[in-house]
């Protein structure tokens, strides 16, 4: 199955193009899930939800809807997955509240952050299996394939990358694949609109995957005037047909 939505759903910008003009802020999600199945939710990262609001998504989103959730900078720029249980711990409450909502964790690795086997092997041992994980490492010193087989051995998935300066590895190393689509431009990360021939290219690796048996899922994190909104419908549609 490919499931394929946006990064957040909540922009004052997508006014008038995936809300109706004027939609005020509570209603949007309820926009969101009318045209998508999924959702990538980045505001986890700058401030940690409570519990409550997690049931809160469970309650609102209909029956197949799957929300993946970026985990907090508390974790992964602040201690950067050192001592990481007070944290885990945090994830699998939310995880447990978003029961059948759940889609995949996204742990993003900051830029400045070098490999460090033994950091990375040390927090992956510590999830819960049944949690999937997704990790995304923007220093080059980690794509390796040491590195690669140990995500693999941990059922971890390596976050496919798109985006200006960042490698575009297309590797799978998990039953799922998580995808994150940043934008085309060359210059500006999360600038741009994919083009036809790149929506079509990237139809394509999702179908790829799909076909080895994989869960995929793909994200666009270009929101700037609806981009992502009219490239991830479009994709869909490429999808679907």
């Amino acid at each position: 199955m490919i499931h394929v939505g946006t990064s957040g759903w909540s922009y004052d910008h997508w006014d008038g193009v995936l809300y109706p003009p004027g939609s005020p802020p509570r209603e949007r999600l309820g926009h969101y899930v009318q045209r998508f199945g999924t959702v990538e939710l980045n505001a986890s990262f700058y401030r940690w939800p409570r519990e409550a609001a997690f049931a809160s998504w469970r309650r609102r989103t209909p029956e197949g809807f799957l929300l993946s959730v970026k985990a907090p900078r508390g974790l992964t720029h602040a201690r950067r997955l050192y001592a990481p249980e007070p944290w885990v711990e945090r994830l699998a409450v939310a995880w447990h509240t978003l029961g059948p909502r759940r889609g995949v964790v996204l742990v993003q690795l900051p830029p400045g952050l070098e490999r460090d086997d033994a950091r990375l092997g040390y927090f992956l041992g510590r999830l819960p299996p049944w949690m999937r994980v997704a990790i995304e490492m923007r220093h080059p010193s980690w794509h390796d394939e040491a590195v690669l087989d140990m995500l693999a051995g941990h059922g971890a998935a390596y976050c496919v990358m798109s985006g200006a300066g960042l490698p575009c590895l297309l590797r799978a190393t998990a039953p799922h694949v998580y995808v994150r689509l940043h934008g085309p431009d060359h210059h500006h990360l999360y600038g741009g609109q994919y083009s036809e021939d790149d929506l079509r290219w990237w139809a394509d690796r999702l179908r790829e995957w799909e076909g080895s048996g994989r869960e995929v899922f793909a994200y666009f994190n270009n929101d700037g005037g609806g981009n992502a909104v009219r490239n991830a419908g479009r994709l869909r549609e490429l999808l679907d047909r």
